[in-house]
C-alpha cells in the first residue's frame, strides 16, 4: 500500500525537488531574473498576468487541437494504407522518412506566404509535426500481424479487409494510443513555434514578446502554461488507453 502511495505521488515529489533545488541555486548565486529566473519569481510573473497566459494559453490550445485533430484522420488513413500494402509500405515510408527529417521551422515562412499571419501556419505546423508518429505506429501494428494469425483466418474464410478490420486494427490501438501521447506534445511544440515566428497572438508570441523584452520570468510562465497543456493532455490518452485497451497491458500490470 505505501508503494503504490509512493508510486503515485512520486512526480510531485521529484517536481518540488527540481523546484527547491532550481530557487536554492538561483538565490544563492544571486542570478538576476532577466538572466535566469527562478520558480519564485516565475510564480509571481504567473499570477500579475493570469489573465493574458490564460487567454493566450485557450488560443494555443484549440489551434493545437485544430492542428492535432487533422493529424488524427490523416495519420490513421495513411498508416492503413501503408501499413495494410507491402507495395504502399515500400514506397512511402520512405517518402515520409525524408519530411520528416525536415526542420519545421523552415517550412513555417512557407506557410506564412501561402496562408499568411495568423491561425493558418500554426494549425499546419502542428499537423505537420504531428501526424508522423501517428502514420508510423498505424502501419507498424498492420504491417507486424503475424503470418501465422493471418493464415488461419484465411483458413477459416476471412477475407484480406476482414483481417485487417476486426484484428489488425484492435492489435493496433496500443500503438495507436502511444503515438497520440507522442504526438500531442509535438503538436504543442509545433503550434508555438508558428506563433513565434508568424503568429499574431497565442503562447509563442507572448513569449517572443516577453523575450524581446527580457521579460524572462514572464516567457518561463508561458513555458508552464505549455506543459501544463500537454501534460493534462497525456494523462487523457493514457486514461483512455487504460479503459479502451486493458487486456494489451495486464501483464505489465500484473508484473
Amino acid at each position: 500500500m505505501k508503494h503504490k502511495t509512493l508510486e503515485r505521488w512520486s512526480p510531485l515529489i521529484v517536481l518540488a525537488a527540481i523546484l527547491l533545488v532550481w530557487q536554492a541555486f538561483v538565490s544563492a548565486l544571486s542570478i538576476p531574473d532577466y538572466i535566469f529566473p527562478g520558480p519564485w519569481q516565475i510564480a509571481g510573473e504567473f499570477i500579475q498576468f493570469k489573465g493574458p497566459l490564460l487567454e493566450a494559453g485557450w488560443k494555443t490550445f484549440w489551434v493545437t487541437m485544430l492542428g492535432f485533430g487533422l493529424s488524427i484522420v490523416v495519420g490513421v488513413l495513411l498508416g492503413f494504407l501503408i501499413g495494410s500494402s507491402r507495395l504502399a509500405y515500400t514506397a512511402l515510408y520512405p517518402l515520409m522518412v525524408a519530411f520528416n527529417a525536415v526542420p519545421k521551422a523552415a517550412i513555417v515562412p512557407i506557410l506564412v506566404v501561402w496562408f499568411g499571419i495568423g491561425l493558418g501556419p500554426g494549425v499546419l505546423t502542428a499537423f505537420l509535426i504531428s501526424f508522423f508518429p501517428i502514420t508510423v505506429n498505424i502501419a507498424t501494428g498492420l504491417a507486424t500481424l503475424e503470418p501465422e494469425l493471418e493464415d488461419v483466418l484465411r483458413v477459416l474464410g476471412a477475407k484480406r479487409w476482414d483481417v485487417l478490420v476486426k484484428v489488425g486494427l484492435p492489435r493496433s490501438m496500443p500503438y495507436f494510443y502511444g503515438s497520440l501521447k507522442v504526438a500531442i506534445t509535438l503538436a504543442f511544440v509545433g503550434t508555438v513555434l508558428a506563433e513565434m515566428t508568424a503568429g499574431d497572438s497565442g503562447i509563442g508570441y507572448l513569449m517572443q514578446t516577453a523575450g524581446s523584452q527580457q521579460r524572462l520570468p514572464l516567457a518561463f510562465a508561458g513555458l508552464v502554461v505549455i506543459g501544463a497543456m500537454a501534460m493534462a493532455m497525456y494523462e487523457l490518452f493514457s486514461l483512455v488507453e487504460k479503459r479502451t485497451t486493458g487486456w494489451a497491458h495486464r501483464g505489465s500490470q500484473a508484473a
